[in-house]
């Protein structure tokens, strides 16, 4: 897993509660602390990031050190401020008999389905056209595995939307135009300031979608348990993401139990389970990369704990090249 090190993007997901914040987290920090100019991006609502780093974040990044970044997404809140900014571009450059139209289209488009995971794919491509400038790696902390496949999925999706949209305004467009001609009026030789923004979005769409399909630049970790419903999880979620030709990085199976237990029945009882999972991740799962980190006596607070977690990594890391 080392050449992750040398990516430019990284998802961090799995099933709630194994531990995706706190890897995410730890691997930026490793990043930055390699001279790597990273930025933390949390895209949870549960944003646990603050939790950890014990410093309060907003949407805009901080810098917690010469080289690390962090900011937390607040989905709701980019949707809000997307529509509006959609609907005052608009309203500018239609003629004023549609902008009532507009204003109802918007209102509508405020409680529809994926709306929160448009504007937040908005953000992150905005995020991703930094790199270079600004980052030399930024790290995405994710919601829970099946809203974060929504969103990678996202792309290919609008996408193929916005090409129909395209297609049917340029029908709509040369429709008007022959009425023009018919009706003896001037041809408007102007281009059409909606599909402009219709092309513009497509393109974005488009360099946001090569980014995520590059090996070399993207790759998406996941993190889980030695437990039956993460690995299930785990398993499905690869299927699904090589199925859209995204990058699979590899696993981190957070939380393994010491190997010298006491002799009380319970905790060997739960390292004989832990053992049969661990196979099955090797058996199901043997084509990716794994790293494996320890439960540790205390909760991961604080830069001092995480540098625990990083040195764990690190160790991890240089072994497994």
């Amino acid at each position: 897993m080392i050449p992750l090190l040398e990516r430019d993007v990284l998802f961090f997901g799995g099933k709630g509660g194994v531990g995706k914040t706190t890897c995410a987290t730890a691997f930026a920090l490793l990043a930055s602390e390699t001279g790597k100019r990273t930025l933390m991006v949390s895209t949870d609502p549960a944003h646990s990031t603050s939790d950890i780093l014990q410093r309060q974040l907003d949407d805009q990044p901080q810098r917690l050190s010469e080289h690390l970044w962090a900011l937390e997404i607040d989905a709701e809140r980019e949707a809000e401020a997307y529509i509006s900014s959609v609907q005052e571009h608009l309203r500018r450059v239609v003629k004023p008999a549609l902008r009532g139209e507009i204003d109802r289209q918007v209102e509508m488009a405020r409680v529809s389905p994926g709306a929160e995971e448009a504007a937040l794919f908005d953000r992150i491509a905005a995020l991703m056209g930094d790199l270079r400038d600004k980052y030399d790696l930024i790290v995405f902390d994710t919601a829970p595995t099946g809203h974060t496949l929504r969103l990678l999925s996202l792309p290919e999706l609008m996408e193929a939307w916005i090409d129909g949209m395209i297609s049917r305004r340029k029908q709509v467009n040369q429709m008007s135009r022959m009425w023009r001609n018919v009706a003896g009026g001037t041809p408007d030789e102007e281009r059409d300031p909606i599909e402009q923004v219709l092309e513009e979005r497509r393109r974005k769409f488009v360099r946001m979608r090569r980014v995520l399909l590059e090996p070399g630049r993207t790759a998406f970790i996941f993190v889980l348990t030695a437990e039956k419903l993460p690995i299930l999880e785990t398993q499905k979620a690869v299927t699904t993401l090589r199925r859209h030709d995204i990058p699979v990085g590899g696993l981190i199976v957070n939380r393994v139990l010491p190997g010298e237990l006491s002799e009380h029945p319970f905790w060997k009882a739960r390292k004989a389970q832990e053992e049969v999972y661990l196979a099955e991740i090797e058996e199901t799962l043997s084509d990716l990369p794994r790293i494996e980190l320890p439960l540790l006596e205390h909760d991961v607070v604080g830069m001092e704990s995480l540098r625990e977690v990083v040195q764990y990594l690190q160790a991890e890391l240089e072994a497994s090249h």
